[in-house]
């Protein structure tokens, strides 16, 4: 008998994984091998980006203490290969690095990344993905056609140039995302700096009905066993007899759920131990050996949680540690983008996703944007002590004049003076 107990973020909470190997799952209406083989520079980009996105997880885990965490690790790369078709020299290297795609050419990153949004999006009549692309460039900023070109060919991007400072723009933005979503991601930026130069945004959305539902007449009020011990009543989905890929190895068991023809599948990892550590410690070798355990059974029962999970997270911090700092800072070299290039770098990349999952089958939605923005810093930290004056400038004559050693400090009286006049 199989139940499922573990905190929600340990769960790959959507982990939809593309597998020529779906037939696994039975007879029937199943989707069993892909329409066409895949490309070497298609499978180097999937496993490059499958590779990225449990770094991106083992380094969001290891900042963020909230309970639930779920990422969208291919709209981040998508959103990042949008921007990386900017970057030149060492900013392009880093990134290019830290996406998985060294030794591939920007050419052949862009046409993998072409065809696998066709492939993804027309797989499986019996589920709905969407994939969508957009560009907001700031209309007081130049940016090179060539630039523009190789996004819009490569990622089918929406490209718009804006007024970033008019309200309007803020609207506009945040209704694509809606729309983009389905309406699960209402705002992907809460305000918009005038002074960014672009906002480069991916969003996703994920319908799937799984293969064997879930009779909702079995779901019941049941405890679930959170890391600390304690326990929280959940709605638990269950399904008697089913037939599911099952697996395991040491410290943990998993099973696999698919939906529609079965392209698509949720690959649940249930740890024995520490789930979050177990988070932290996957990577592709022993996401390969869980996939590798799997193998169709017939089970006693499958339990599952009803959810439904929004998570919020700026991905600056984790994709430094990664190795994409250099494009976080002045001396980025963005020159492929715009002539002001080696005056822009990465802003920030902000990620929202929402899953839903129940008896019927998953929603999902994911929105990533990279904001680019200048970097030559025209500003001055005054954290040290300082002279100022007052002055009129016309005449030139200085009104004030002083030096401030510490502002905190409280004035004192003088001293006494001792007069001379007797």
């Amino acid at each position: 008998m199989l139940m499922l107990r573990t905190p929600l973020h340990a769960v790959l909470a959507a982990a939809l994984i593309l597998s020529a190997c779906s037939d696994l799952f039975g007879p029937g209406d199943l989707i069993t091998v892909l329409p066409r083989a895949l490309t070497v520079v298609e499978r180097h980009v999937i496993d490059s980006s499958n590779s990225f996105g449990f770094s991106l997880l083992r380094e969001v885990v290891e900042r963020d203490e909230r309970p639930n965490i779920v990422l969208s690790p291919f709209s981040a790369s998508m959103a990042l290969g949008m921007t990386l078709n900017g970057a030149a020299g060492e900013t392009f290297d880093a990134m290019r690095s830290t996406l998985g795609f060294a030794g591939l050419t920007q050419e052949e990153i862009n046409e993998s990344y072409r065809g696998l949004i066709e492939l993804l999006t027309q797989l499986d009549p019996s589920v709905r993905f969407d994939i969508a692309n957009s560009i907001w460039t700031n209309e007081d900023v130049l940016f090179l056609d060539a630039f523009i070109q190789a996004v819009t060919d490569a990622f089918g991007a929406r490209v718009e140039s804006r007024d970033f400072s008019d309200p309007a723009t803020l609207d506009a933005i945040n209704k694509w995302v809606d729309e983009n979503t389905n309406g699960f991601i209402e705002r992907i930026i809460d305000e918009l700096d005038p002074d960014l130069a672009m906002l480069l945004i991916n969003a996703i959305y994920f319908d799937g009905t799984w293969t064997t539902q879930f009779d909702p007449d079995k779901t019941r009020r049941q405890p679930f066993f959170r890391a600390d011990g304690s326990t929280v009543e959940v709605d638990m989905m269950s399904v008697s007899n089913p037939e599911f890929p099952f697996g395991g190895g040491f410290g943990y068991s998993a099973v696999e759920l698919p939906y529609g023809g079965a392209a698509f599948s949720m690959v649940i990892i249930v740890p024995h131990g520490d789930a979050r550590a177990f988070a932290r410690s996957l990577d592709m070798g022993k996401w390969e050996e869980v996939i590798s355990s799997l193998d169709p059974r017939e089970l006693d029962l499958v339990s599952l949680p009803k959810f439904e999970l929004s998570y919020d997270v700026f991905l600056n911090e984790a994709l430094k540690a990664m190795g994409m700092d250099v494009a976080f800072r002045g001396g980025a070299d963005f020159t492929r983008m715009s002539p002001i290039g080696d005056q822009l770098c990465i802003d920030f990349v902000r990620q929202k996703v929402f899953i839903e999952v129940d008896e019927r089958g998953t929603r999902a939605a994911a929105a990533t944007a990279v904001g680019s923005g200048p970097t030559s810093f025209n500003g001055l930290i005054i954290d040290r002590p300082f002279v100022f004056a007052i002055r009129e400038r016309l005449s030139g004559t200085i009104l004030f004049v002083g030096l401030v050693d510490d502002p905190t400090a409280i004035p004192e009286k003088p001293e006494p003076v001792v007069s001379d006049c007797v």
